[in-house]
C-alpha cells in the first residue's frame, strides 16, 4: 500500500498560513497571491473533508481540527526543512584527504573519473608526510604508511608491495643496462622515506655499489620522476608504476624484487568512520583495488 499523502504544495501554503494567520502574509511568504494560497487551502480542506479555517468577527481563525492539524504540520515541516538542510551541508562538504605524492600522483589522481557521484565527493587532497595525528593534520582521511595501530583510530590495511628498478627507455638503451650488475656503474635515484637498495642489491645476488651513488629525495615519488626524465634507476613500488610501465614510459628492470609489505593503509578516526563522505571514499578507494585484480594487501612483484 502506498502512502496516503496530501497534495504538499496544499500543506505548505495551509501551514504558513496558520503560522500568520493570514492568506496575504502565507502569500508574501511562499511568493504567492493571496488567491492562490487560499486556493490551496480549499484542495486541502476538500482532501481532508472538513473545515481548517473559519471566520470570528471578520478574523480568521483555525478550528480545533485546524490548530491540531497545524501544529503537527509545522513539526513535521521544521524537520524536513533540518533533514534538507543536513543532506545539502552534506553534499557540499570537501573530504579531506592526506597521502604521499606518490600515491596521489600514482594512484589516486589517474583514477578520480571513476569516482561514484564526484559531484557529491569534492576532494581536498593534501601531499606531504602522511601523519595520523588528527588533531594536528587536519584531514578526514589519511592514507597512511604502514599499518602500525593509531589510538582511536580505524587503520584498514590497503596497500601491499615490493620494489623493483625501473628506467626510461632511452637511458636503457644509452647505458646499455642488460643484467643487474649494470646498475653498479650507473646513476641511482634514492628516497629518504625508506632507500632499499641494498636491500635489492642483495636479491639479486649483485654486490652493491659504494653508497650514495645518486641523489637523494625526500620520497620515491620525486625520484620516479627524475628517472621519467632519463636522469637515472629508481626502486619503485609494482603497484604504484604497473599504469606507467604500460604506457611505455618506464620500463621495469630484471626480476629481482625486495620483500613486499603493508606500504599503504585507510586511516580515519573511529568515531568518523561511518559518515557518508568517508564511508563512500573508503568504498572506493577499496573497490578500485579489487577493479584492478589486485584485492587490498595481495602479495604483488612477487
Amino acid at each position: 500500500m502506498g502512502r496516503r499523502l496530501p497534495p504538499f504544495t496544499a500543506v505548505r501554503a495551509f501551514e504558513a498560513a496558520a503560522r500568520h494567520l493570514s492568506y496575504t502574509k502565507a502569500a508574501d511568504e511562499l511568493c504567492l497571491s493571496p488567491s492562490a494560497i487560499s486556493h490551496q487551502v480549499r484542495s486541502l480542506e476538500e482532501y481532508l473533508e472538513t473545515k481548517l479555517f473559519e471566520r470570528r468577527k471578520n478574523k480568521m481563525q483555525l478550528t480545533l481540527t485546524g490548530k491540531a492539524y497545524a501544529g503537527k504540520m509545522t513539526s513535521l515541516l521544521d524537520v524536513f526543512e533540518a533533514s534538507t538542510l543536513d543532506a545539502a551541508d552534506t553534499a557540499s562538504q570537501s573530504l579531506r584527504v592526506l597521502c604521499t605524492p606518490g600515491f596521489a600522483a600514482r594512484w589516486l589522481v589517474p583514477r578520480l573519473d571513476r569516482l561514484i557521484e564526484p559531484s557529491a565527493i569534492r576532494l581536498r587532497v593534501s601531499i606531504g608526510a602522511p601523519s595520523t595525528d588528527f588533531q594536528t593534520n587536519d584531514a578526514d582521511v589519511v592514507i597512511g604508511w604502514a599499518d602500525d595501530p593509531v589510538p582511536s583510530a580505524e587503520v584498514l590495511p590497503l596497500m601491499r608491495s615490493g620494489r623493483y628498478p625501473v628506467a626510461a627507455p632511452s637511458f636503457i638503451c644509452e647505458h646499455r643496462i642488460e643484467t643487474p650488475e649494470d646498475l653498479r656503474k650507473v646513476t641511482l635515484m634514492h628516497d629518504e622515506t625508506m632507500d632499499q637498495w641494498a636491500e635489492w642489491f642483495a636479491a639479486a645476488g649483485v654486490e652493491p655499489p659504494d653508497f650514495p651513488s645518486g641523489p637523494e629525495f625526500p620520497n620515491c615519488e620525486l625520484a620516479t620522476s627524475g628517472v621519467e626524465q632519463g636522469l637515472g634507476v629508481s626502486l619503485a613500488y609494482d603497484i604504484m608504476v604497473r599504469d606507467t610501465i604500460k604506457s611505455g614510459r618506464l620500463v621495469r628492470l630484471f626480476e629481482a624484487v625486495t620483500m613486499p609489505f603493508v606500504m599503504y593503509s585507510f586511516v580515519c578516526q573511529r568515531s568518523r568512520a561511518s559518515e557518508p563522505l568517508i564511508a563512500a571514499f573508503r568504498e572506493f578507494v577499496f573497490s578500485e583495488m579489487e577493479t584492478d585484480g589486485r584485492p587490498s594487501l595481495a602479495v604483488v612483484a612477487e
